[in-house]
């Protein structure tokens, strides 16, 4: 069968119109609904120049399948995964291409009670029924068009998972990137005791100051800027769609989403001890340390957001972090926030007294790691089973890539699913300059 080049493993992502164009959004649309049997679909989109003209043919595609369709307009991809569930419809669709330059654009799919939907859980057969061109017969009952302000909603259900009387007026700097953050950041500024400096908070699909993904080093600095010349307690950046927010301390530090998922653990366990908590095999020690000393039980899932769902829904778990930066919550739909994470840090800041650097410097400090470094290459598959066969003392674990352990440091090496990409994740206990040379050493290896 001809693959669609757009089609990824857990959403649709290409260059806009020859890989994602109107006629695509159209066809998306009618066979998602035919695939779902569905009823409703809610939809919404980011601030791309593309994002409305796909938004209009996707809607077309579902009224033409027999659906009405709720549109909320501009947004965050978080607001599709509330949305679905909390008015109840059959399926749910943000077009969006997050942290991808402006060229790009994308589609994320969910069922019903937001359950997601990836390559091999229907976007296969999406793509067959395109490829094999079914036939598209316009039903006699076309759906139709209702456009929705869920923004309020969405604010109600923030303010249930955090305590807003616990978080003190702190100085916050927040950068919406030009993304879609601004507009849910102006709504809690309305509620929240803090005072908040914003840079890039308008939505312009220009992207005048980069595309909003501060895991780009060379994107940050206008956040560690702005935290140092406002003498601010924190700064938090999120990318296009806001589904992932990171965080700065009033130093200007970046810090890895691998510690803020410890921080999170510990926040939400302690007022619910012997909670399961779901975390990604790349960084481990500190999030295994953090959990069982709060009295929380940890349980490892694959890397990505469809399989760590899958994993908490399984084991009901309260929460998920993935050191990518993307954490999932049990009562946000087992789905992926990045406003749910920023309301908790604030939270406890408030609650512990404490500065940020303060709350992870010692998770630093007793596991550093490398962070996420990524090489191209032309054979990862085989630098893999090279790097596996060299590394063979250690705790091995093949349940995701290759982790590799040994009493002082440890490693975990992964193939992207969409790039001829490999991935690298080093850590230590305690011993930045071990954590350095291996890294190097590996680096060698992998890029030799």
């Amino acid at each position: 069968m001809t693959k669609l080049s757009g089609f990824k493993a857990y959403d649709i992502r290409g260059k806009f119109p020859e890989e994602l164009n109107e006629e695509l959004a159209y066809k998306i649309g009618y066979y998602y609904t035919k695939y779902l049997n569905a009823k409703k679909i809610i939809i919404g989109h980011d601030i791309r120049k593309s994002s409305e003209v796909l938004s209009l043919n996707l809607a077309n595609g579902i009224n033409d399948a027999g659906a009405d369709v709720v549109d909320i307009g501009l947004c965050g991809t978080e607001m599709i995964y509330f949305g679905t569930s909390f008015l109840e419809t059959d399926g749910g669709i943000m077009i969006t291409a997050s942290h991808n330059p402006p060229e790009y654009n994308g589609m994320k799919f969910v069922k019903k009670d937001s359950v997601p939907v990836g390559y091999n859980s229907g976007l296969n057969k999406i793509e067959k029924m395109i490829v094999k061109k079914n036939p598209i017969i316009v039903s006699d009952e076309k759906g139709k068009v209702t456009g929705l302000d869920l923004m309020n909603d969405f604010i109600n259900k923030l303010k249930k998972i955090f305590n807003n009387n616990k978080i003190k007026p702190l100085r916050v700097v927040v950068n919406a990137g030009n993304g879609c953050a601004g507009l849910a950041l102006d709504e809690l500024e309305k509620i929240l005791p803090v005072e908040m400096i914003k840079i890039f908070n308008n939505p312009d699909s220009n992207f005048p100051n980069g595309v909003p993904n501060p895991l780009l080093p060379e994107n940050r600095a206008y956040t560690i800027d702005a935290v140092k010349k406002h003498n601010a307690d924190l700064g938090v950046a999120w990318d296009g769609d806001y589904d992932r927010c990171f965080f700065f301390d009033e130093h200007g530090n970046f810090i890895e989403g691998y510690y803020i998922v410890g921080l999170l653990a510990k926040s939400i366990l302690k007022n619910n001890p012997g909670e399961n908590i779901v975390h990604d095999p790349r960084l481990i020690w500190n999030t295994l340390d953090i959990v069982k000393a709060n009295f929380g039980t940890p349980v490892q899932s694959i890397s990505g957001h469809a399989f760590i769902k899958e994993k908490m829904r399984e084991v009901n778990a309260i929460y998920g972090g993935e050191m990518s930066a993307h954490h999932y919550f049990r009562d946000n739909a087992y789905s992926d926030s990045g406003m749910i994470p920023f309301l908790l840090v604030l939270q406890l800041i408030s609650e512990e007294n404490k500065t940020l650097s303060k709350l992870v410097d010692g998770m630093i400090e007793k596991y550093p790691c490398s962070g996420e470094i990524n090489s191209t290459i032309s054979n990862p598959k085989k630098k893999l089973e090279d790097i596996a066969q060299k590394y063979t003392g250690g705790k091995r674990d093949r349940n995701d890539g290759l982790s590799v352990e040994y009493d002082d440091w440890r490693f975990n090496l992964r193939i992207s699913n969409t790039e001829p990409i490999i991935r690298l994740n080093v850590e230590s206990r305690g011993n930045v300059e071990l954590m350095k040379q291996k890294t190097e050493q590996l680096l060698k290896e992998i890029r030799g």
